[in-house]
């Protein structure tokens, strides 16, 4: 690469608020469900990095088709790479791309095509970093960049943006997440002080489907989360771990106690894959008569998509009233206003 910029570079990262920022130094923009993504190209050679350092370009070979294409053969972009399926954002599909096998990647990217929505720019078509340019001035390379560069029915997207707080309740509310960035600060590269982000977050009865053991002795580490389909199906869609040593001990006799096969009588948790081993796979079934309230922040493919937090139990409620229009999922309203914004 012929940039100051390399590859190596952390991206800015956000502090996770409770409220959404105030003030003239503020503008906002939708949280994005997908894999935050740098692109860096120099002519011919396109890379495109993980938030984590790790090279994603083939796992997205349309991204780099279609950034190879564009009329700036120089630049460095910061974005989130997500997956649209039908009328959804659909996360789950995004980790199915990270597979060893180019000949799946290859079909899945003709199938389900991936999208890049681009919030920042850091270098520009000459070349010249723009790090240390406040927020405002990027912003409006930005726009120029994608005026000149997008075109319709181009993978790359411009993500909207608004100084109007108004404005971006109505998105906090319609997609269930905001990020807040100072205007007048350079580029934060690794570090939180220029970028916030405000989650919706929300609380389901859900009815342990089974456990599974710590890793170390035989007590309780996570307790398997089940939620009920019109068919009466009990499906899996998550776990909490968050309970002290203390409710771990007290609670696994409890569990044993109930420990039943099905467990689950629709989709069970996951067999074994890449990332996982024999012990994190491994769960005891129990009956379906344990109900508990969680808080989660996000909901992907029906399932409650981070380990979520113990809230209390809920003995007053029947395990067949824990069914799935409690976590309905925003991930169309956000795609409408990426589709609406473009």
């Amino acid at each position: 690469m012929g940039f100051a910029i390399k590859p190596s570079l952390p991206p800015m990262e956000a502090r996770l608020v409770d409220e959404i920022p105030t003030g003239d130094e503020w503008q906002y923009e939708p949280k994005w469900d997908g894999f935050r993504c740098l692109v860096f190209r120099d002519d011919r050679k396109v890379v495109l990095q993980s938030k984590s350092g790790q090279p994603l370009g083939r796992y997205f070979p349309e991204i780099v088709a279609a950034v190879s294409k564009l009329k700036a053969k120089r630049l460095v972009l910061d974005g989130e790479l997500v997956l649209p399926v039908g009328e959804q954002l659909v996360f789950d599909e995004l980790l199915q791309r990270i597979h060893p096998a180019a000949s799946r990647v290859k079909r899945l990217s003709t199938e389900h095509p991936a999208l890049f929505i681009v919030f920042d720019l850091m270098a520009d078509e000459r070349g010249h970093s723009l790090l240390e340019r406040p927020f405002q001035e990027r912003r409006r390379s930005l726009e120029a960049f994608a005026k000149k560069n997008f075109v319709p029915g181009n993978l790359l997207r411009l993500s909207p943006a608004t100084r109007d707080l108004a404005t971006a309740k109505r998105w906090f509310r319609r997609v269930g997440g905001i990020v807040a960035k100072r205007v007048d600060m350079p580029y934060h590269s690794g570090d939180r002080l220029a970028m916030q982000k405000i989650k919706v977050h929300k609380t389901a009865d859900c009815v342990i489907g089974g456990f599974r053991y710590a890793s170390r002795g035989k007590i309780v580490g996570s307790l398997l989360l089940g939620l009920y389909d019109d068919a009466g199906l009990l499906h899996h869609v998550g776990f909490t771990s968050g309970l002290s040593k203390l409710q771990r001990r007290e609670l696994t006799p409890k569990l044993e106690r109930l420990i039943k096969p099905p467990g689950f009588t629709g989709r069970a948790p996951g067999a074994p894959s890449r990332w996982s081993n024999a012990r994190s796979t491994a769960w005891q079934p129990l009956k379906p008569k344990l109900v508990i309230a969680v808080a989660f922040d996000h909901v992907s493919g029906n399932r409650l998509r981070h380990g979520t937090k113990f809230v209390r139990w809920r003995p007053d409620k029947a395990p067949r009233q824990c069914t799935f229009d409690q976590i309905v999922s925003r991930s169309t309203a956000s795609l409408h206003l990426l589709t609406t914004a473009s």
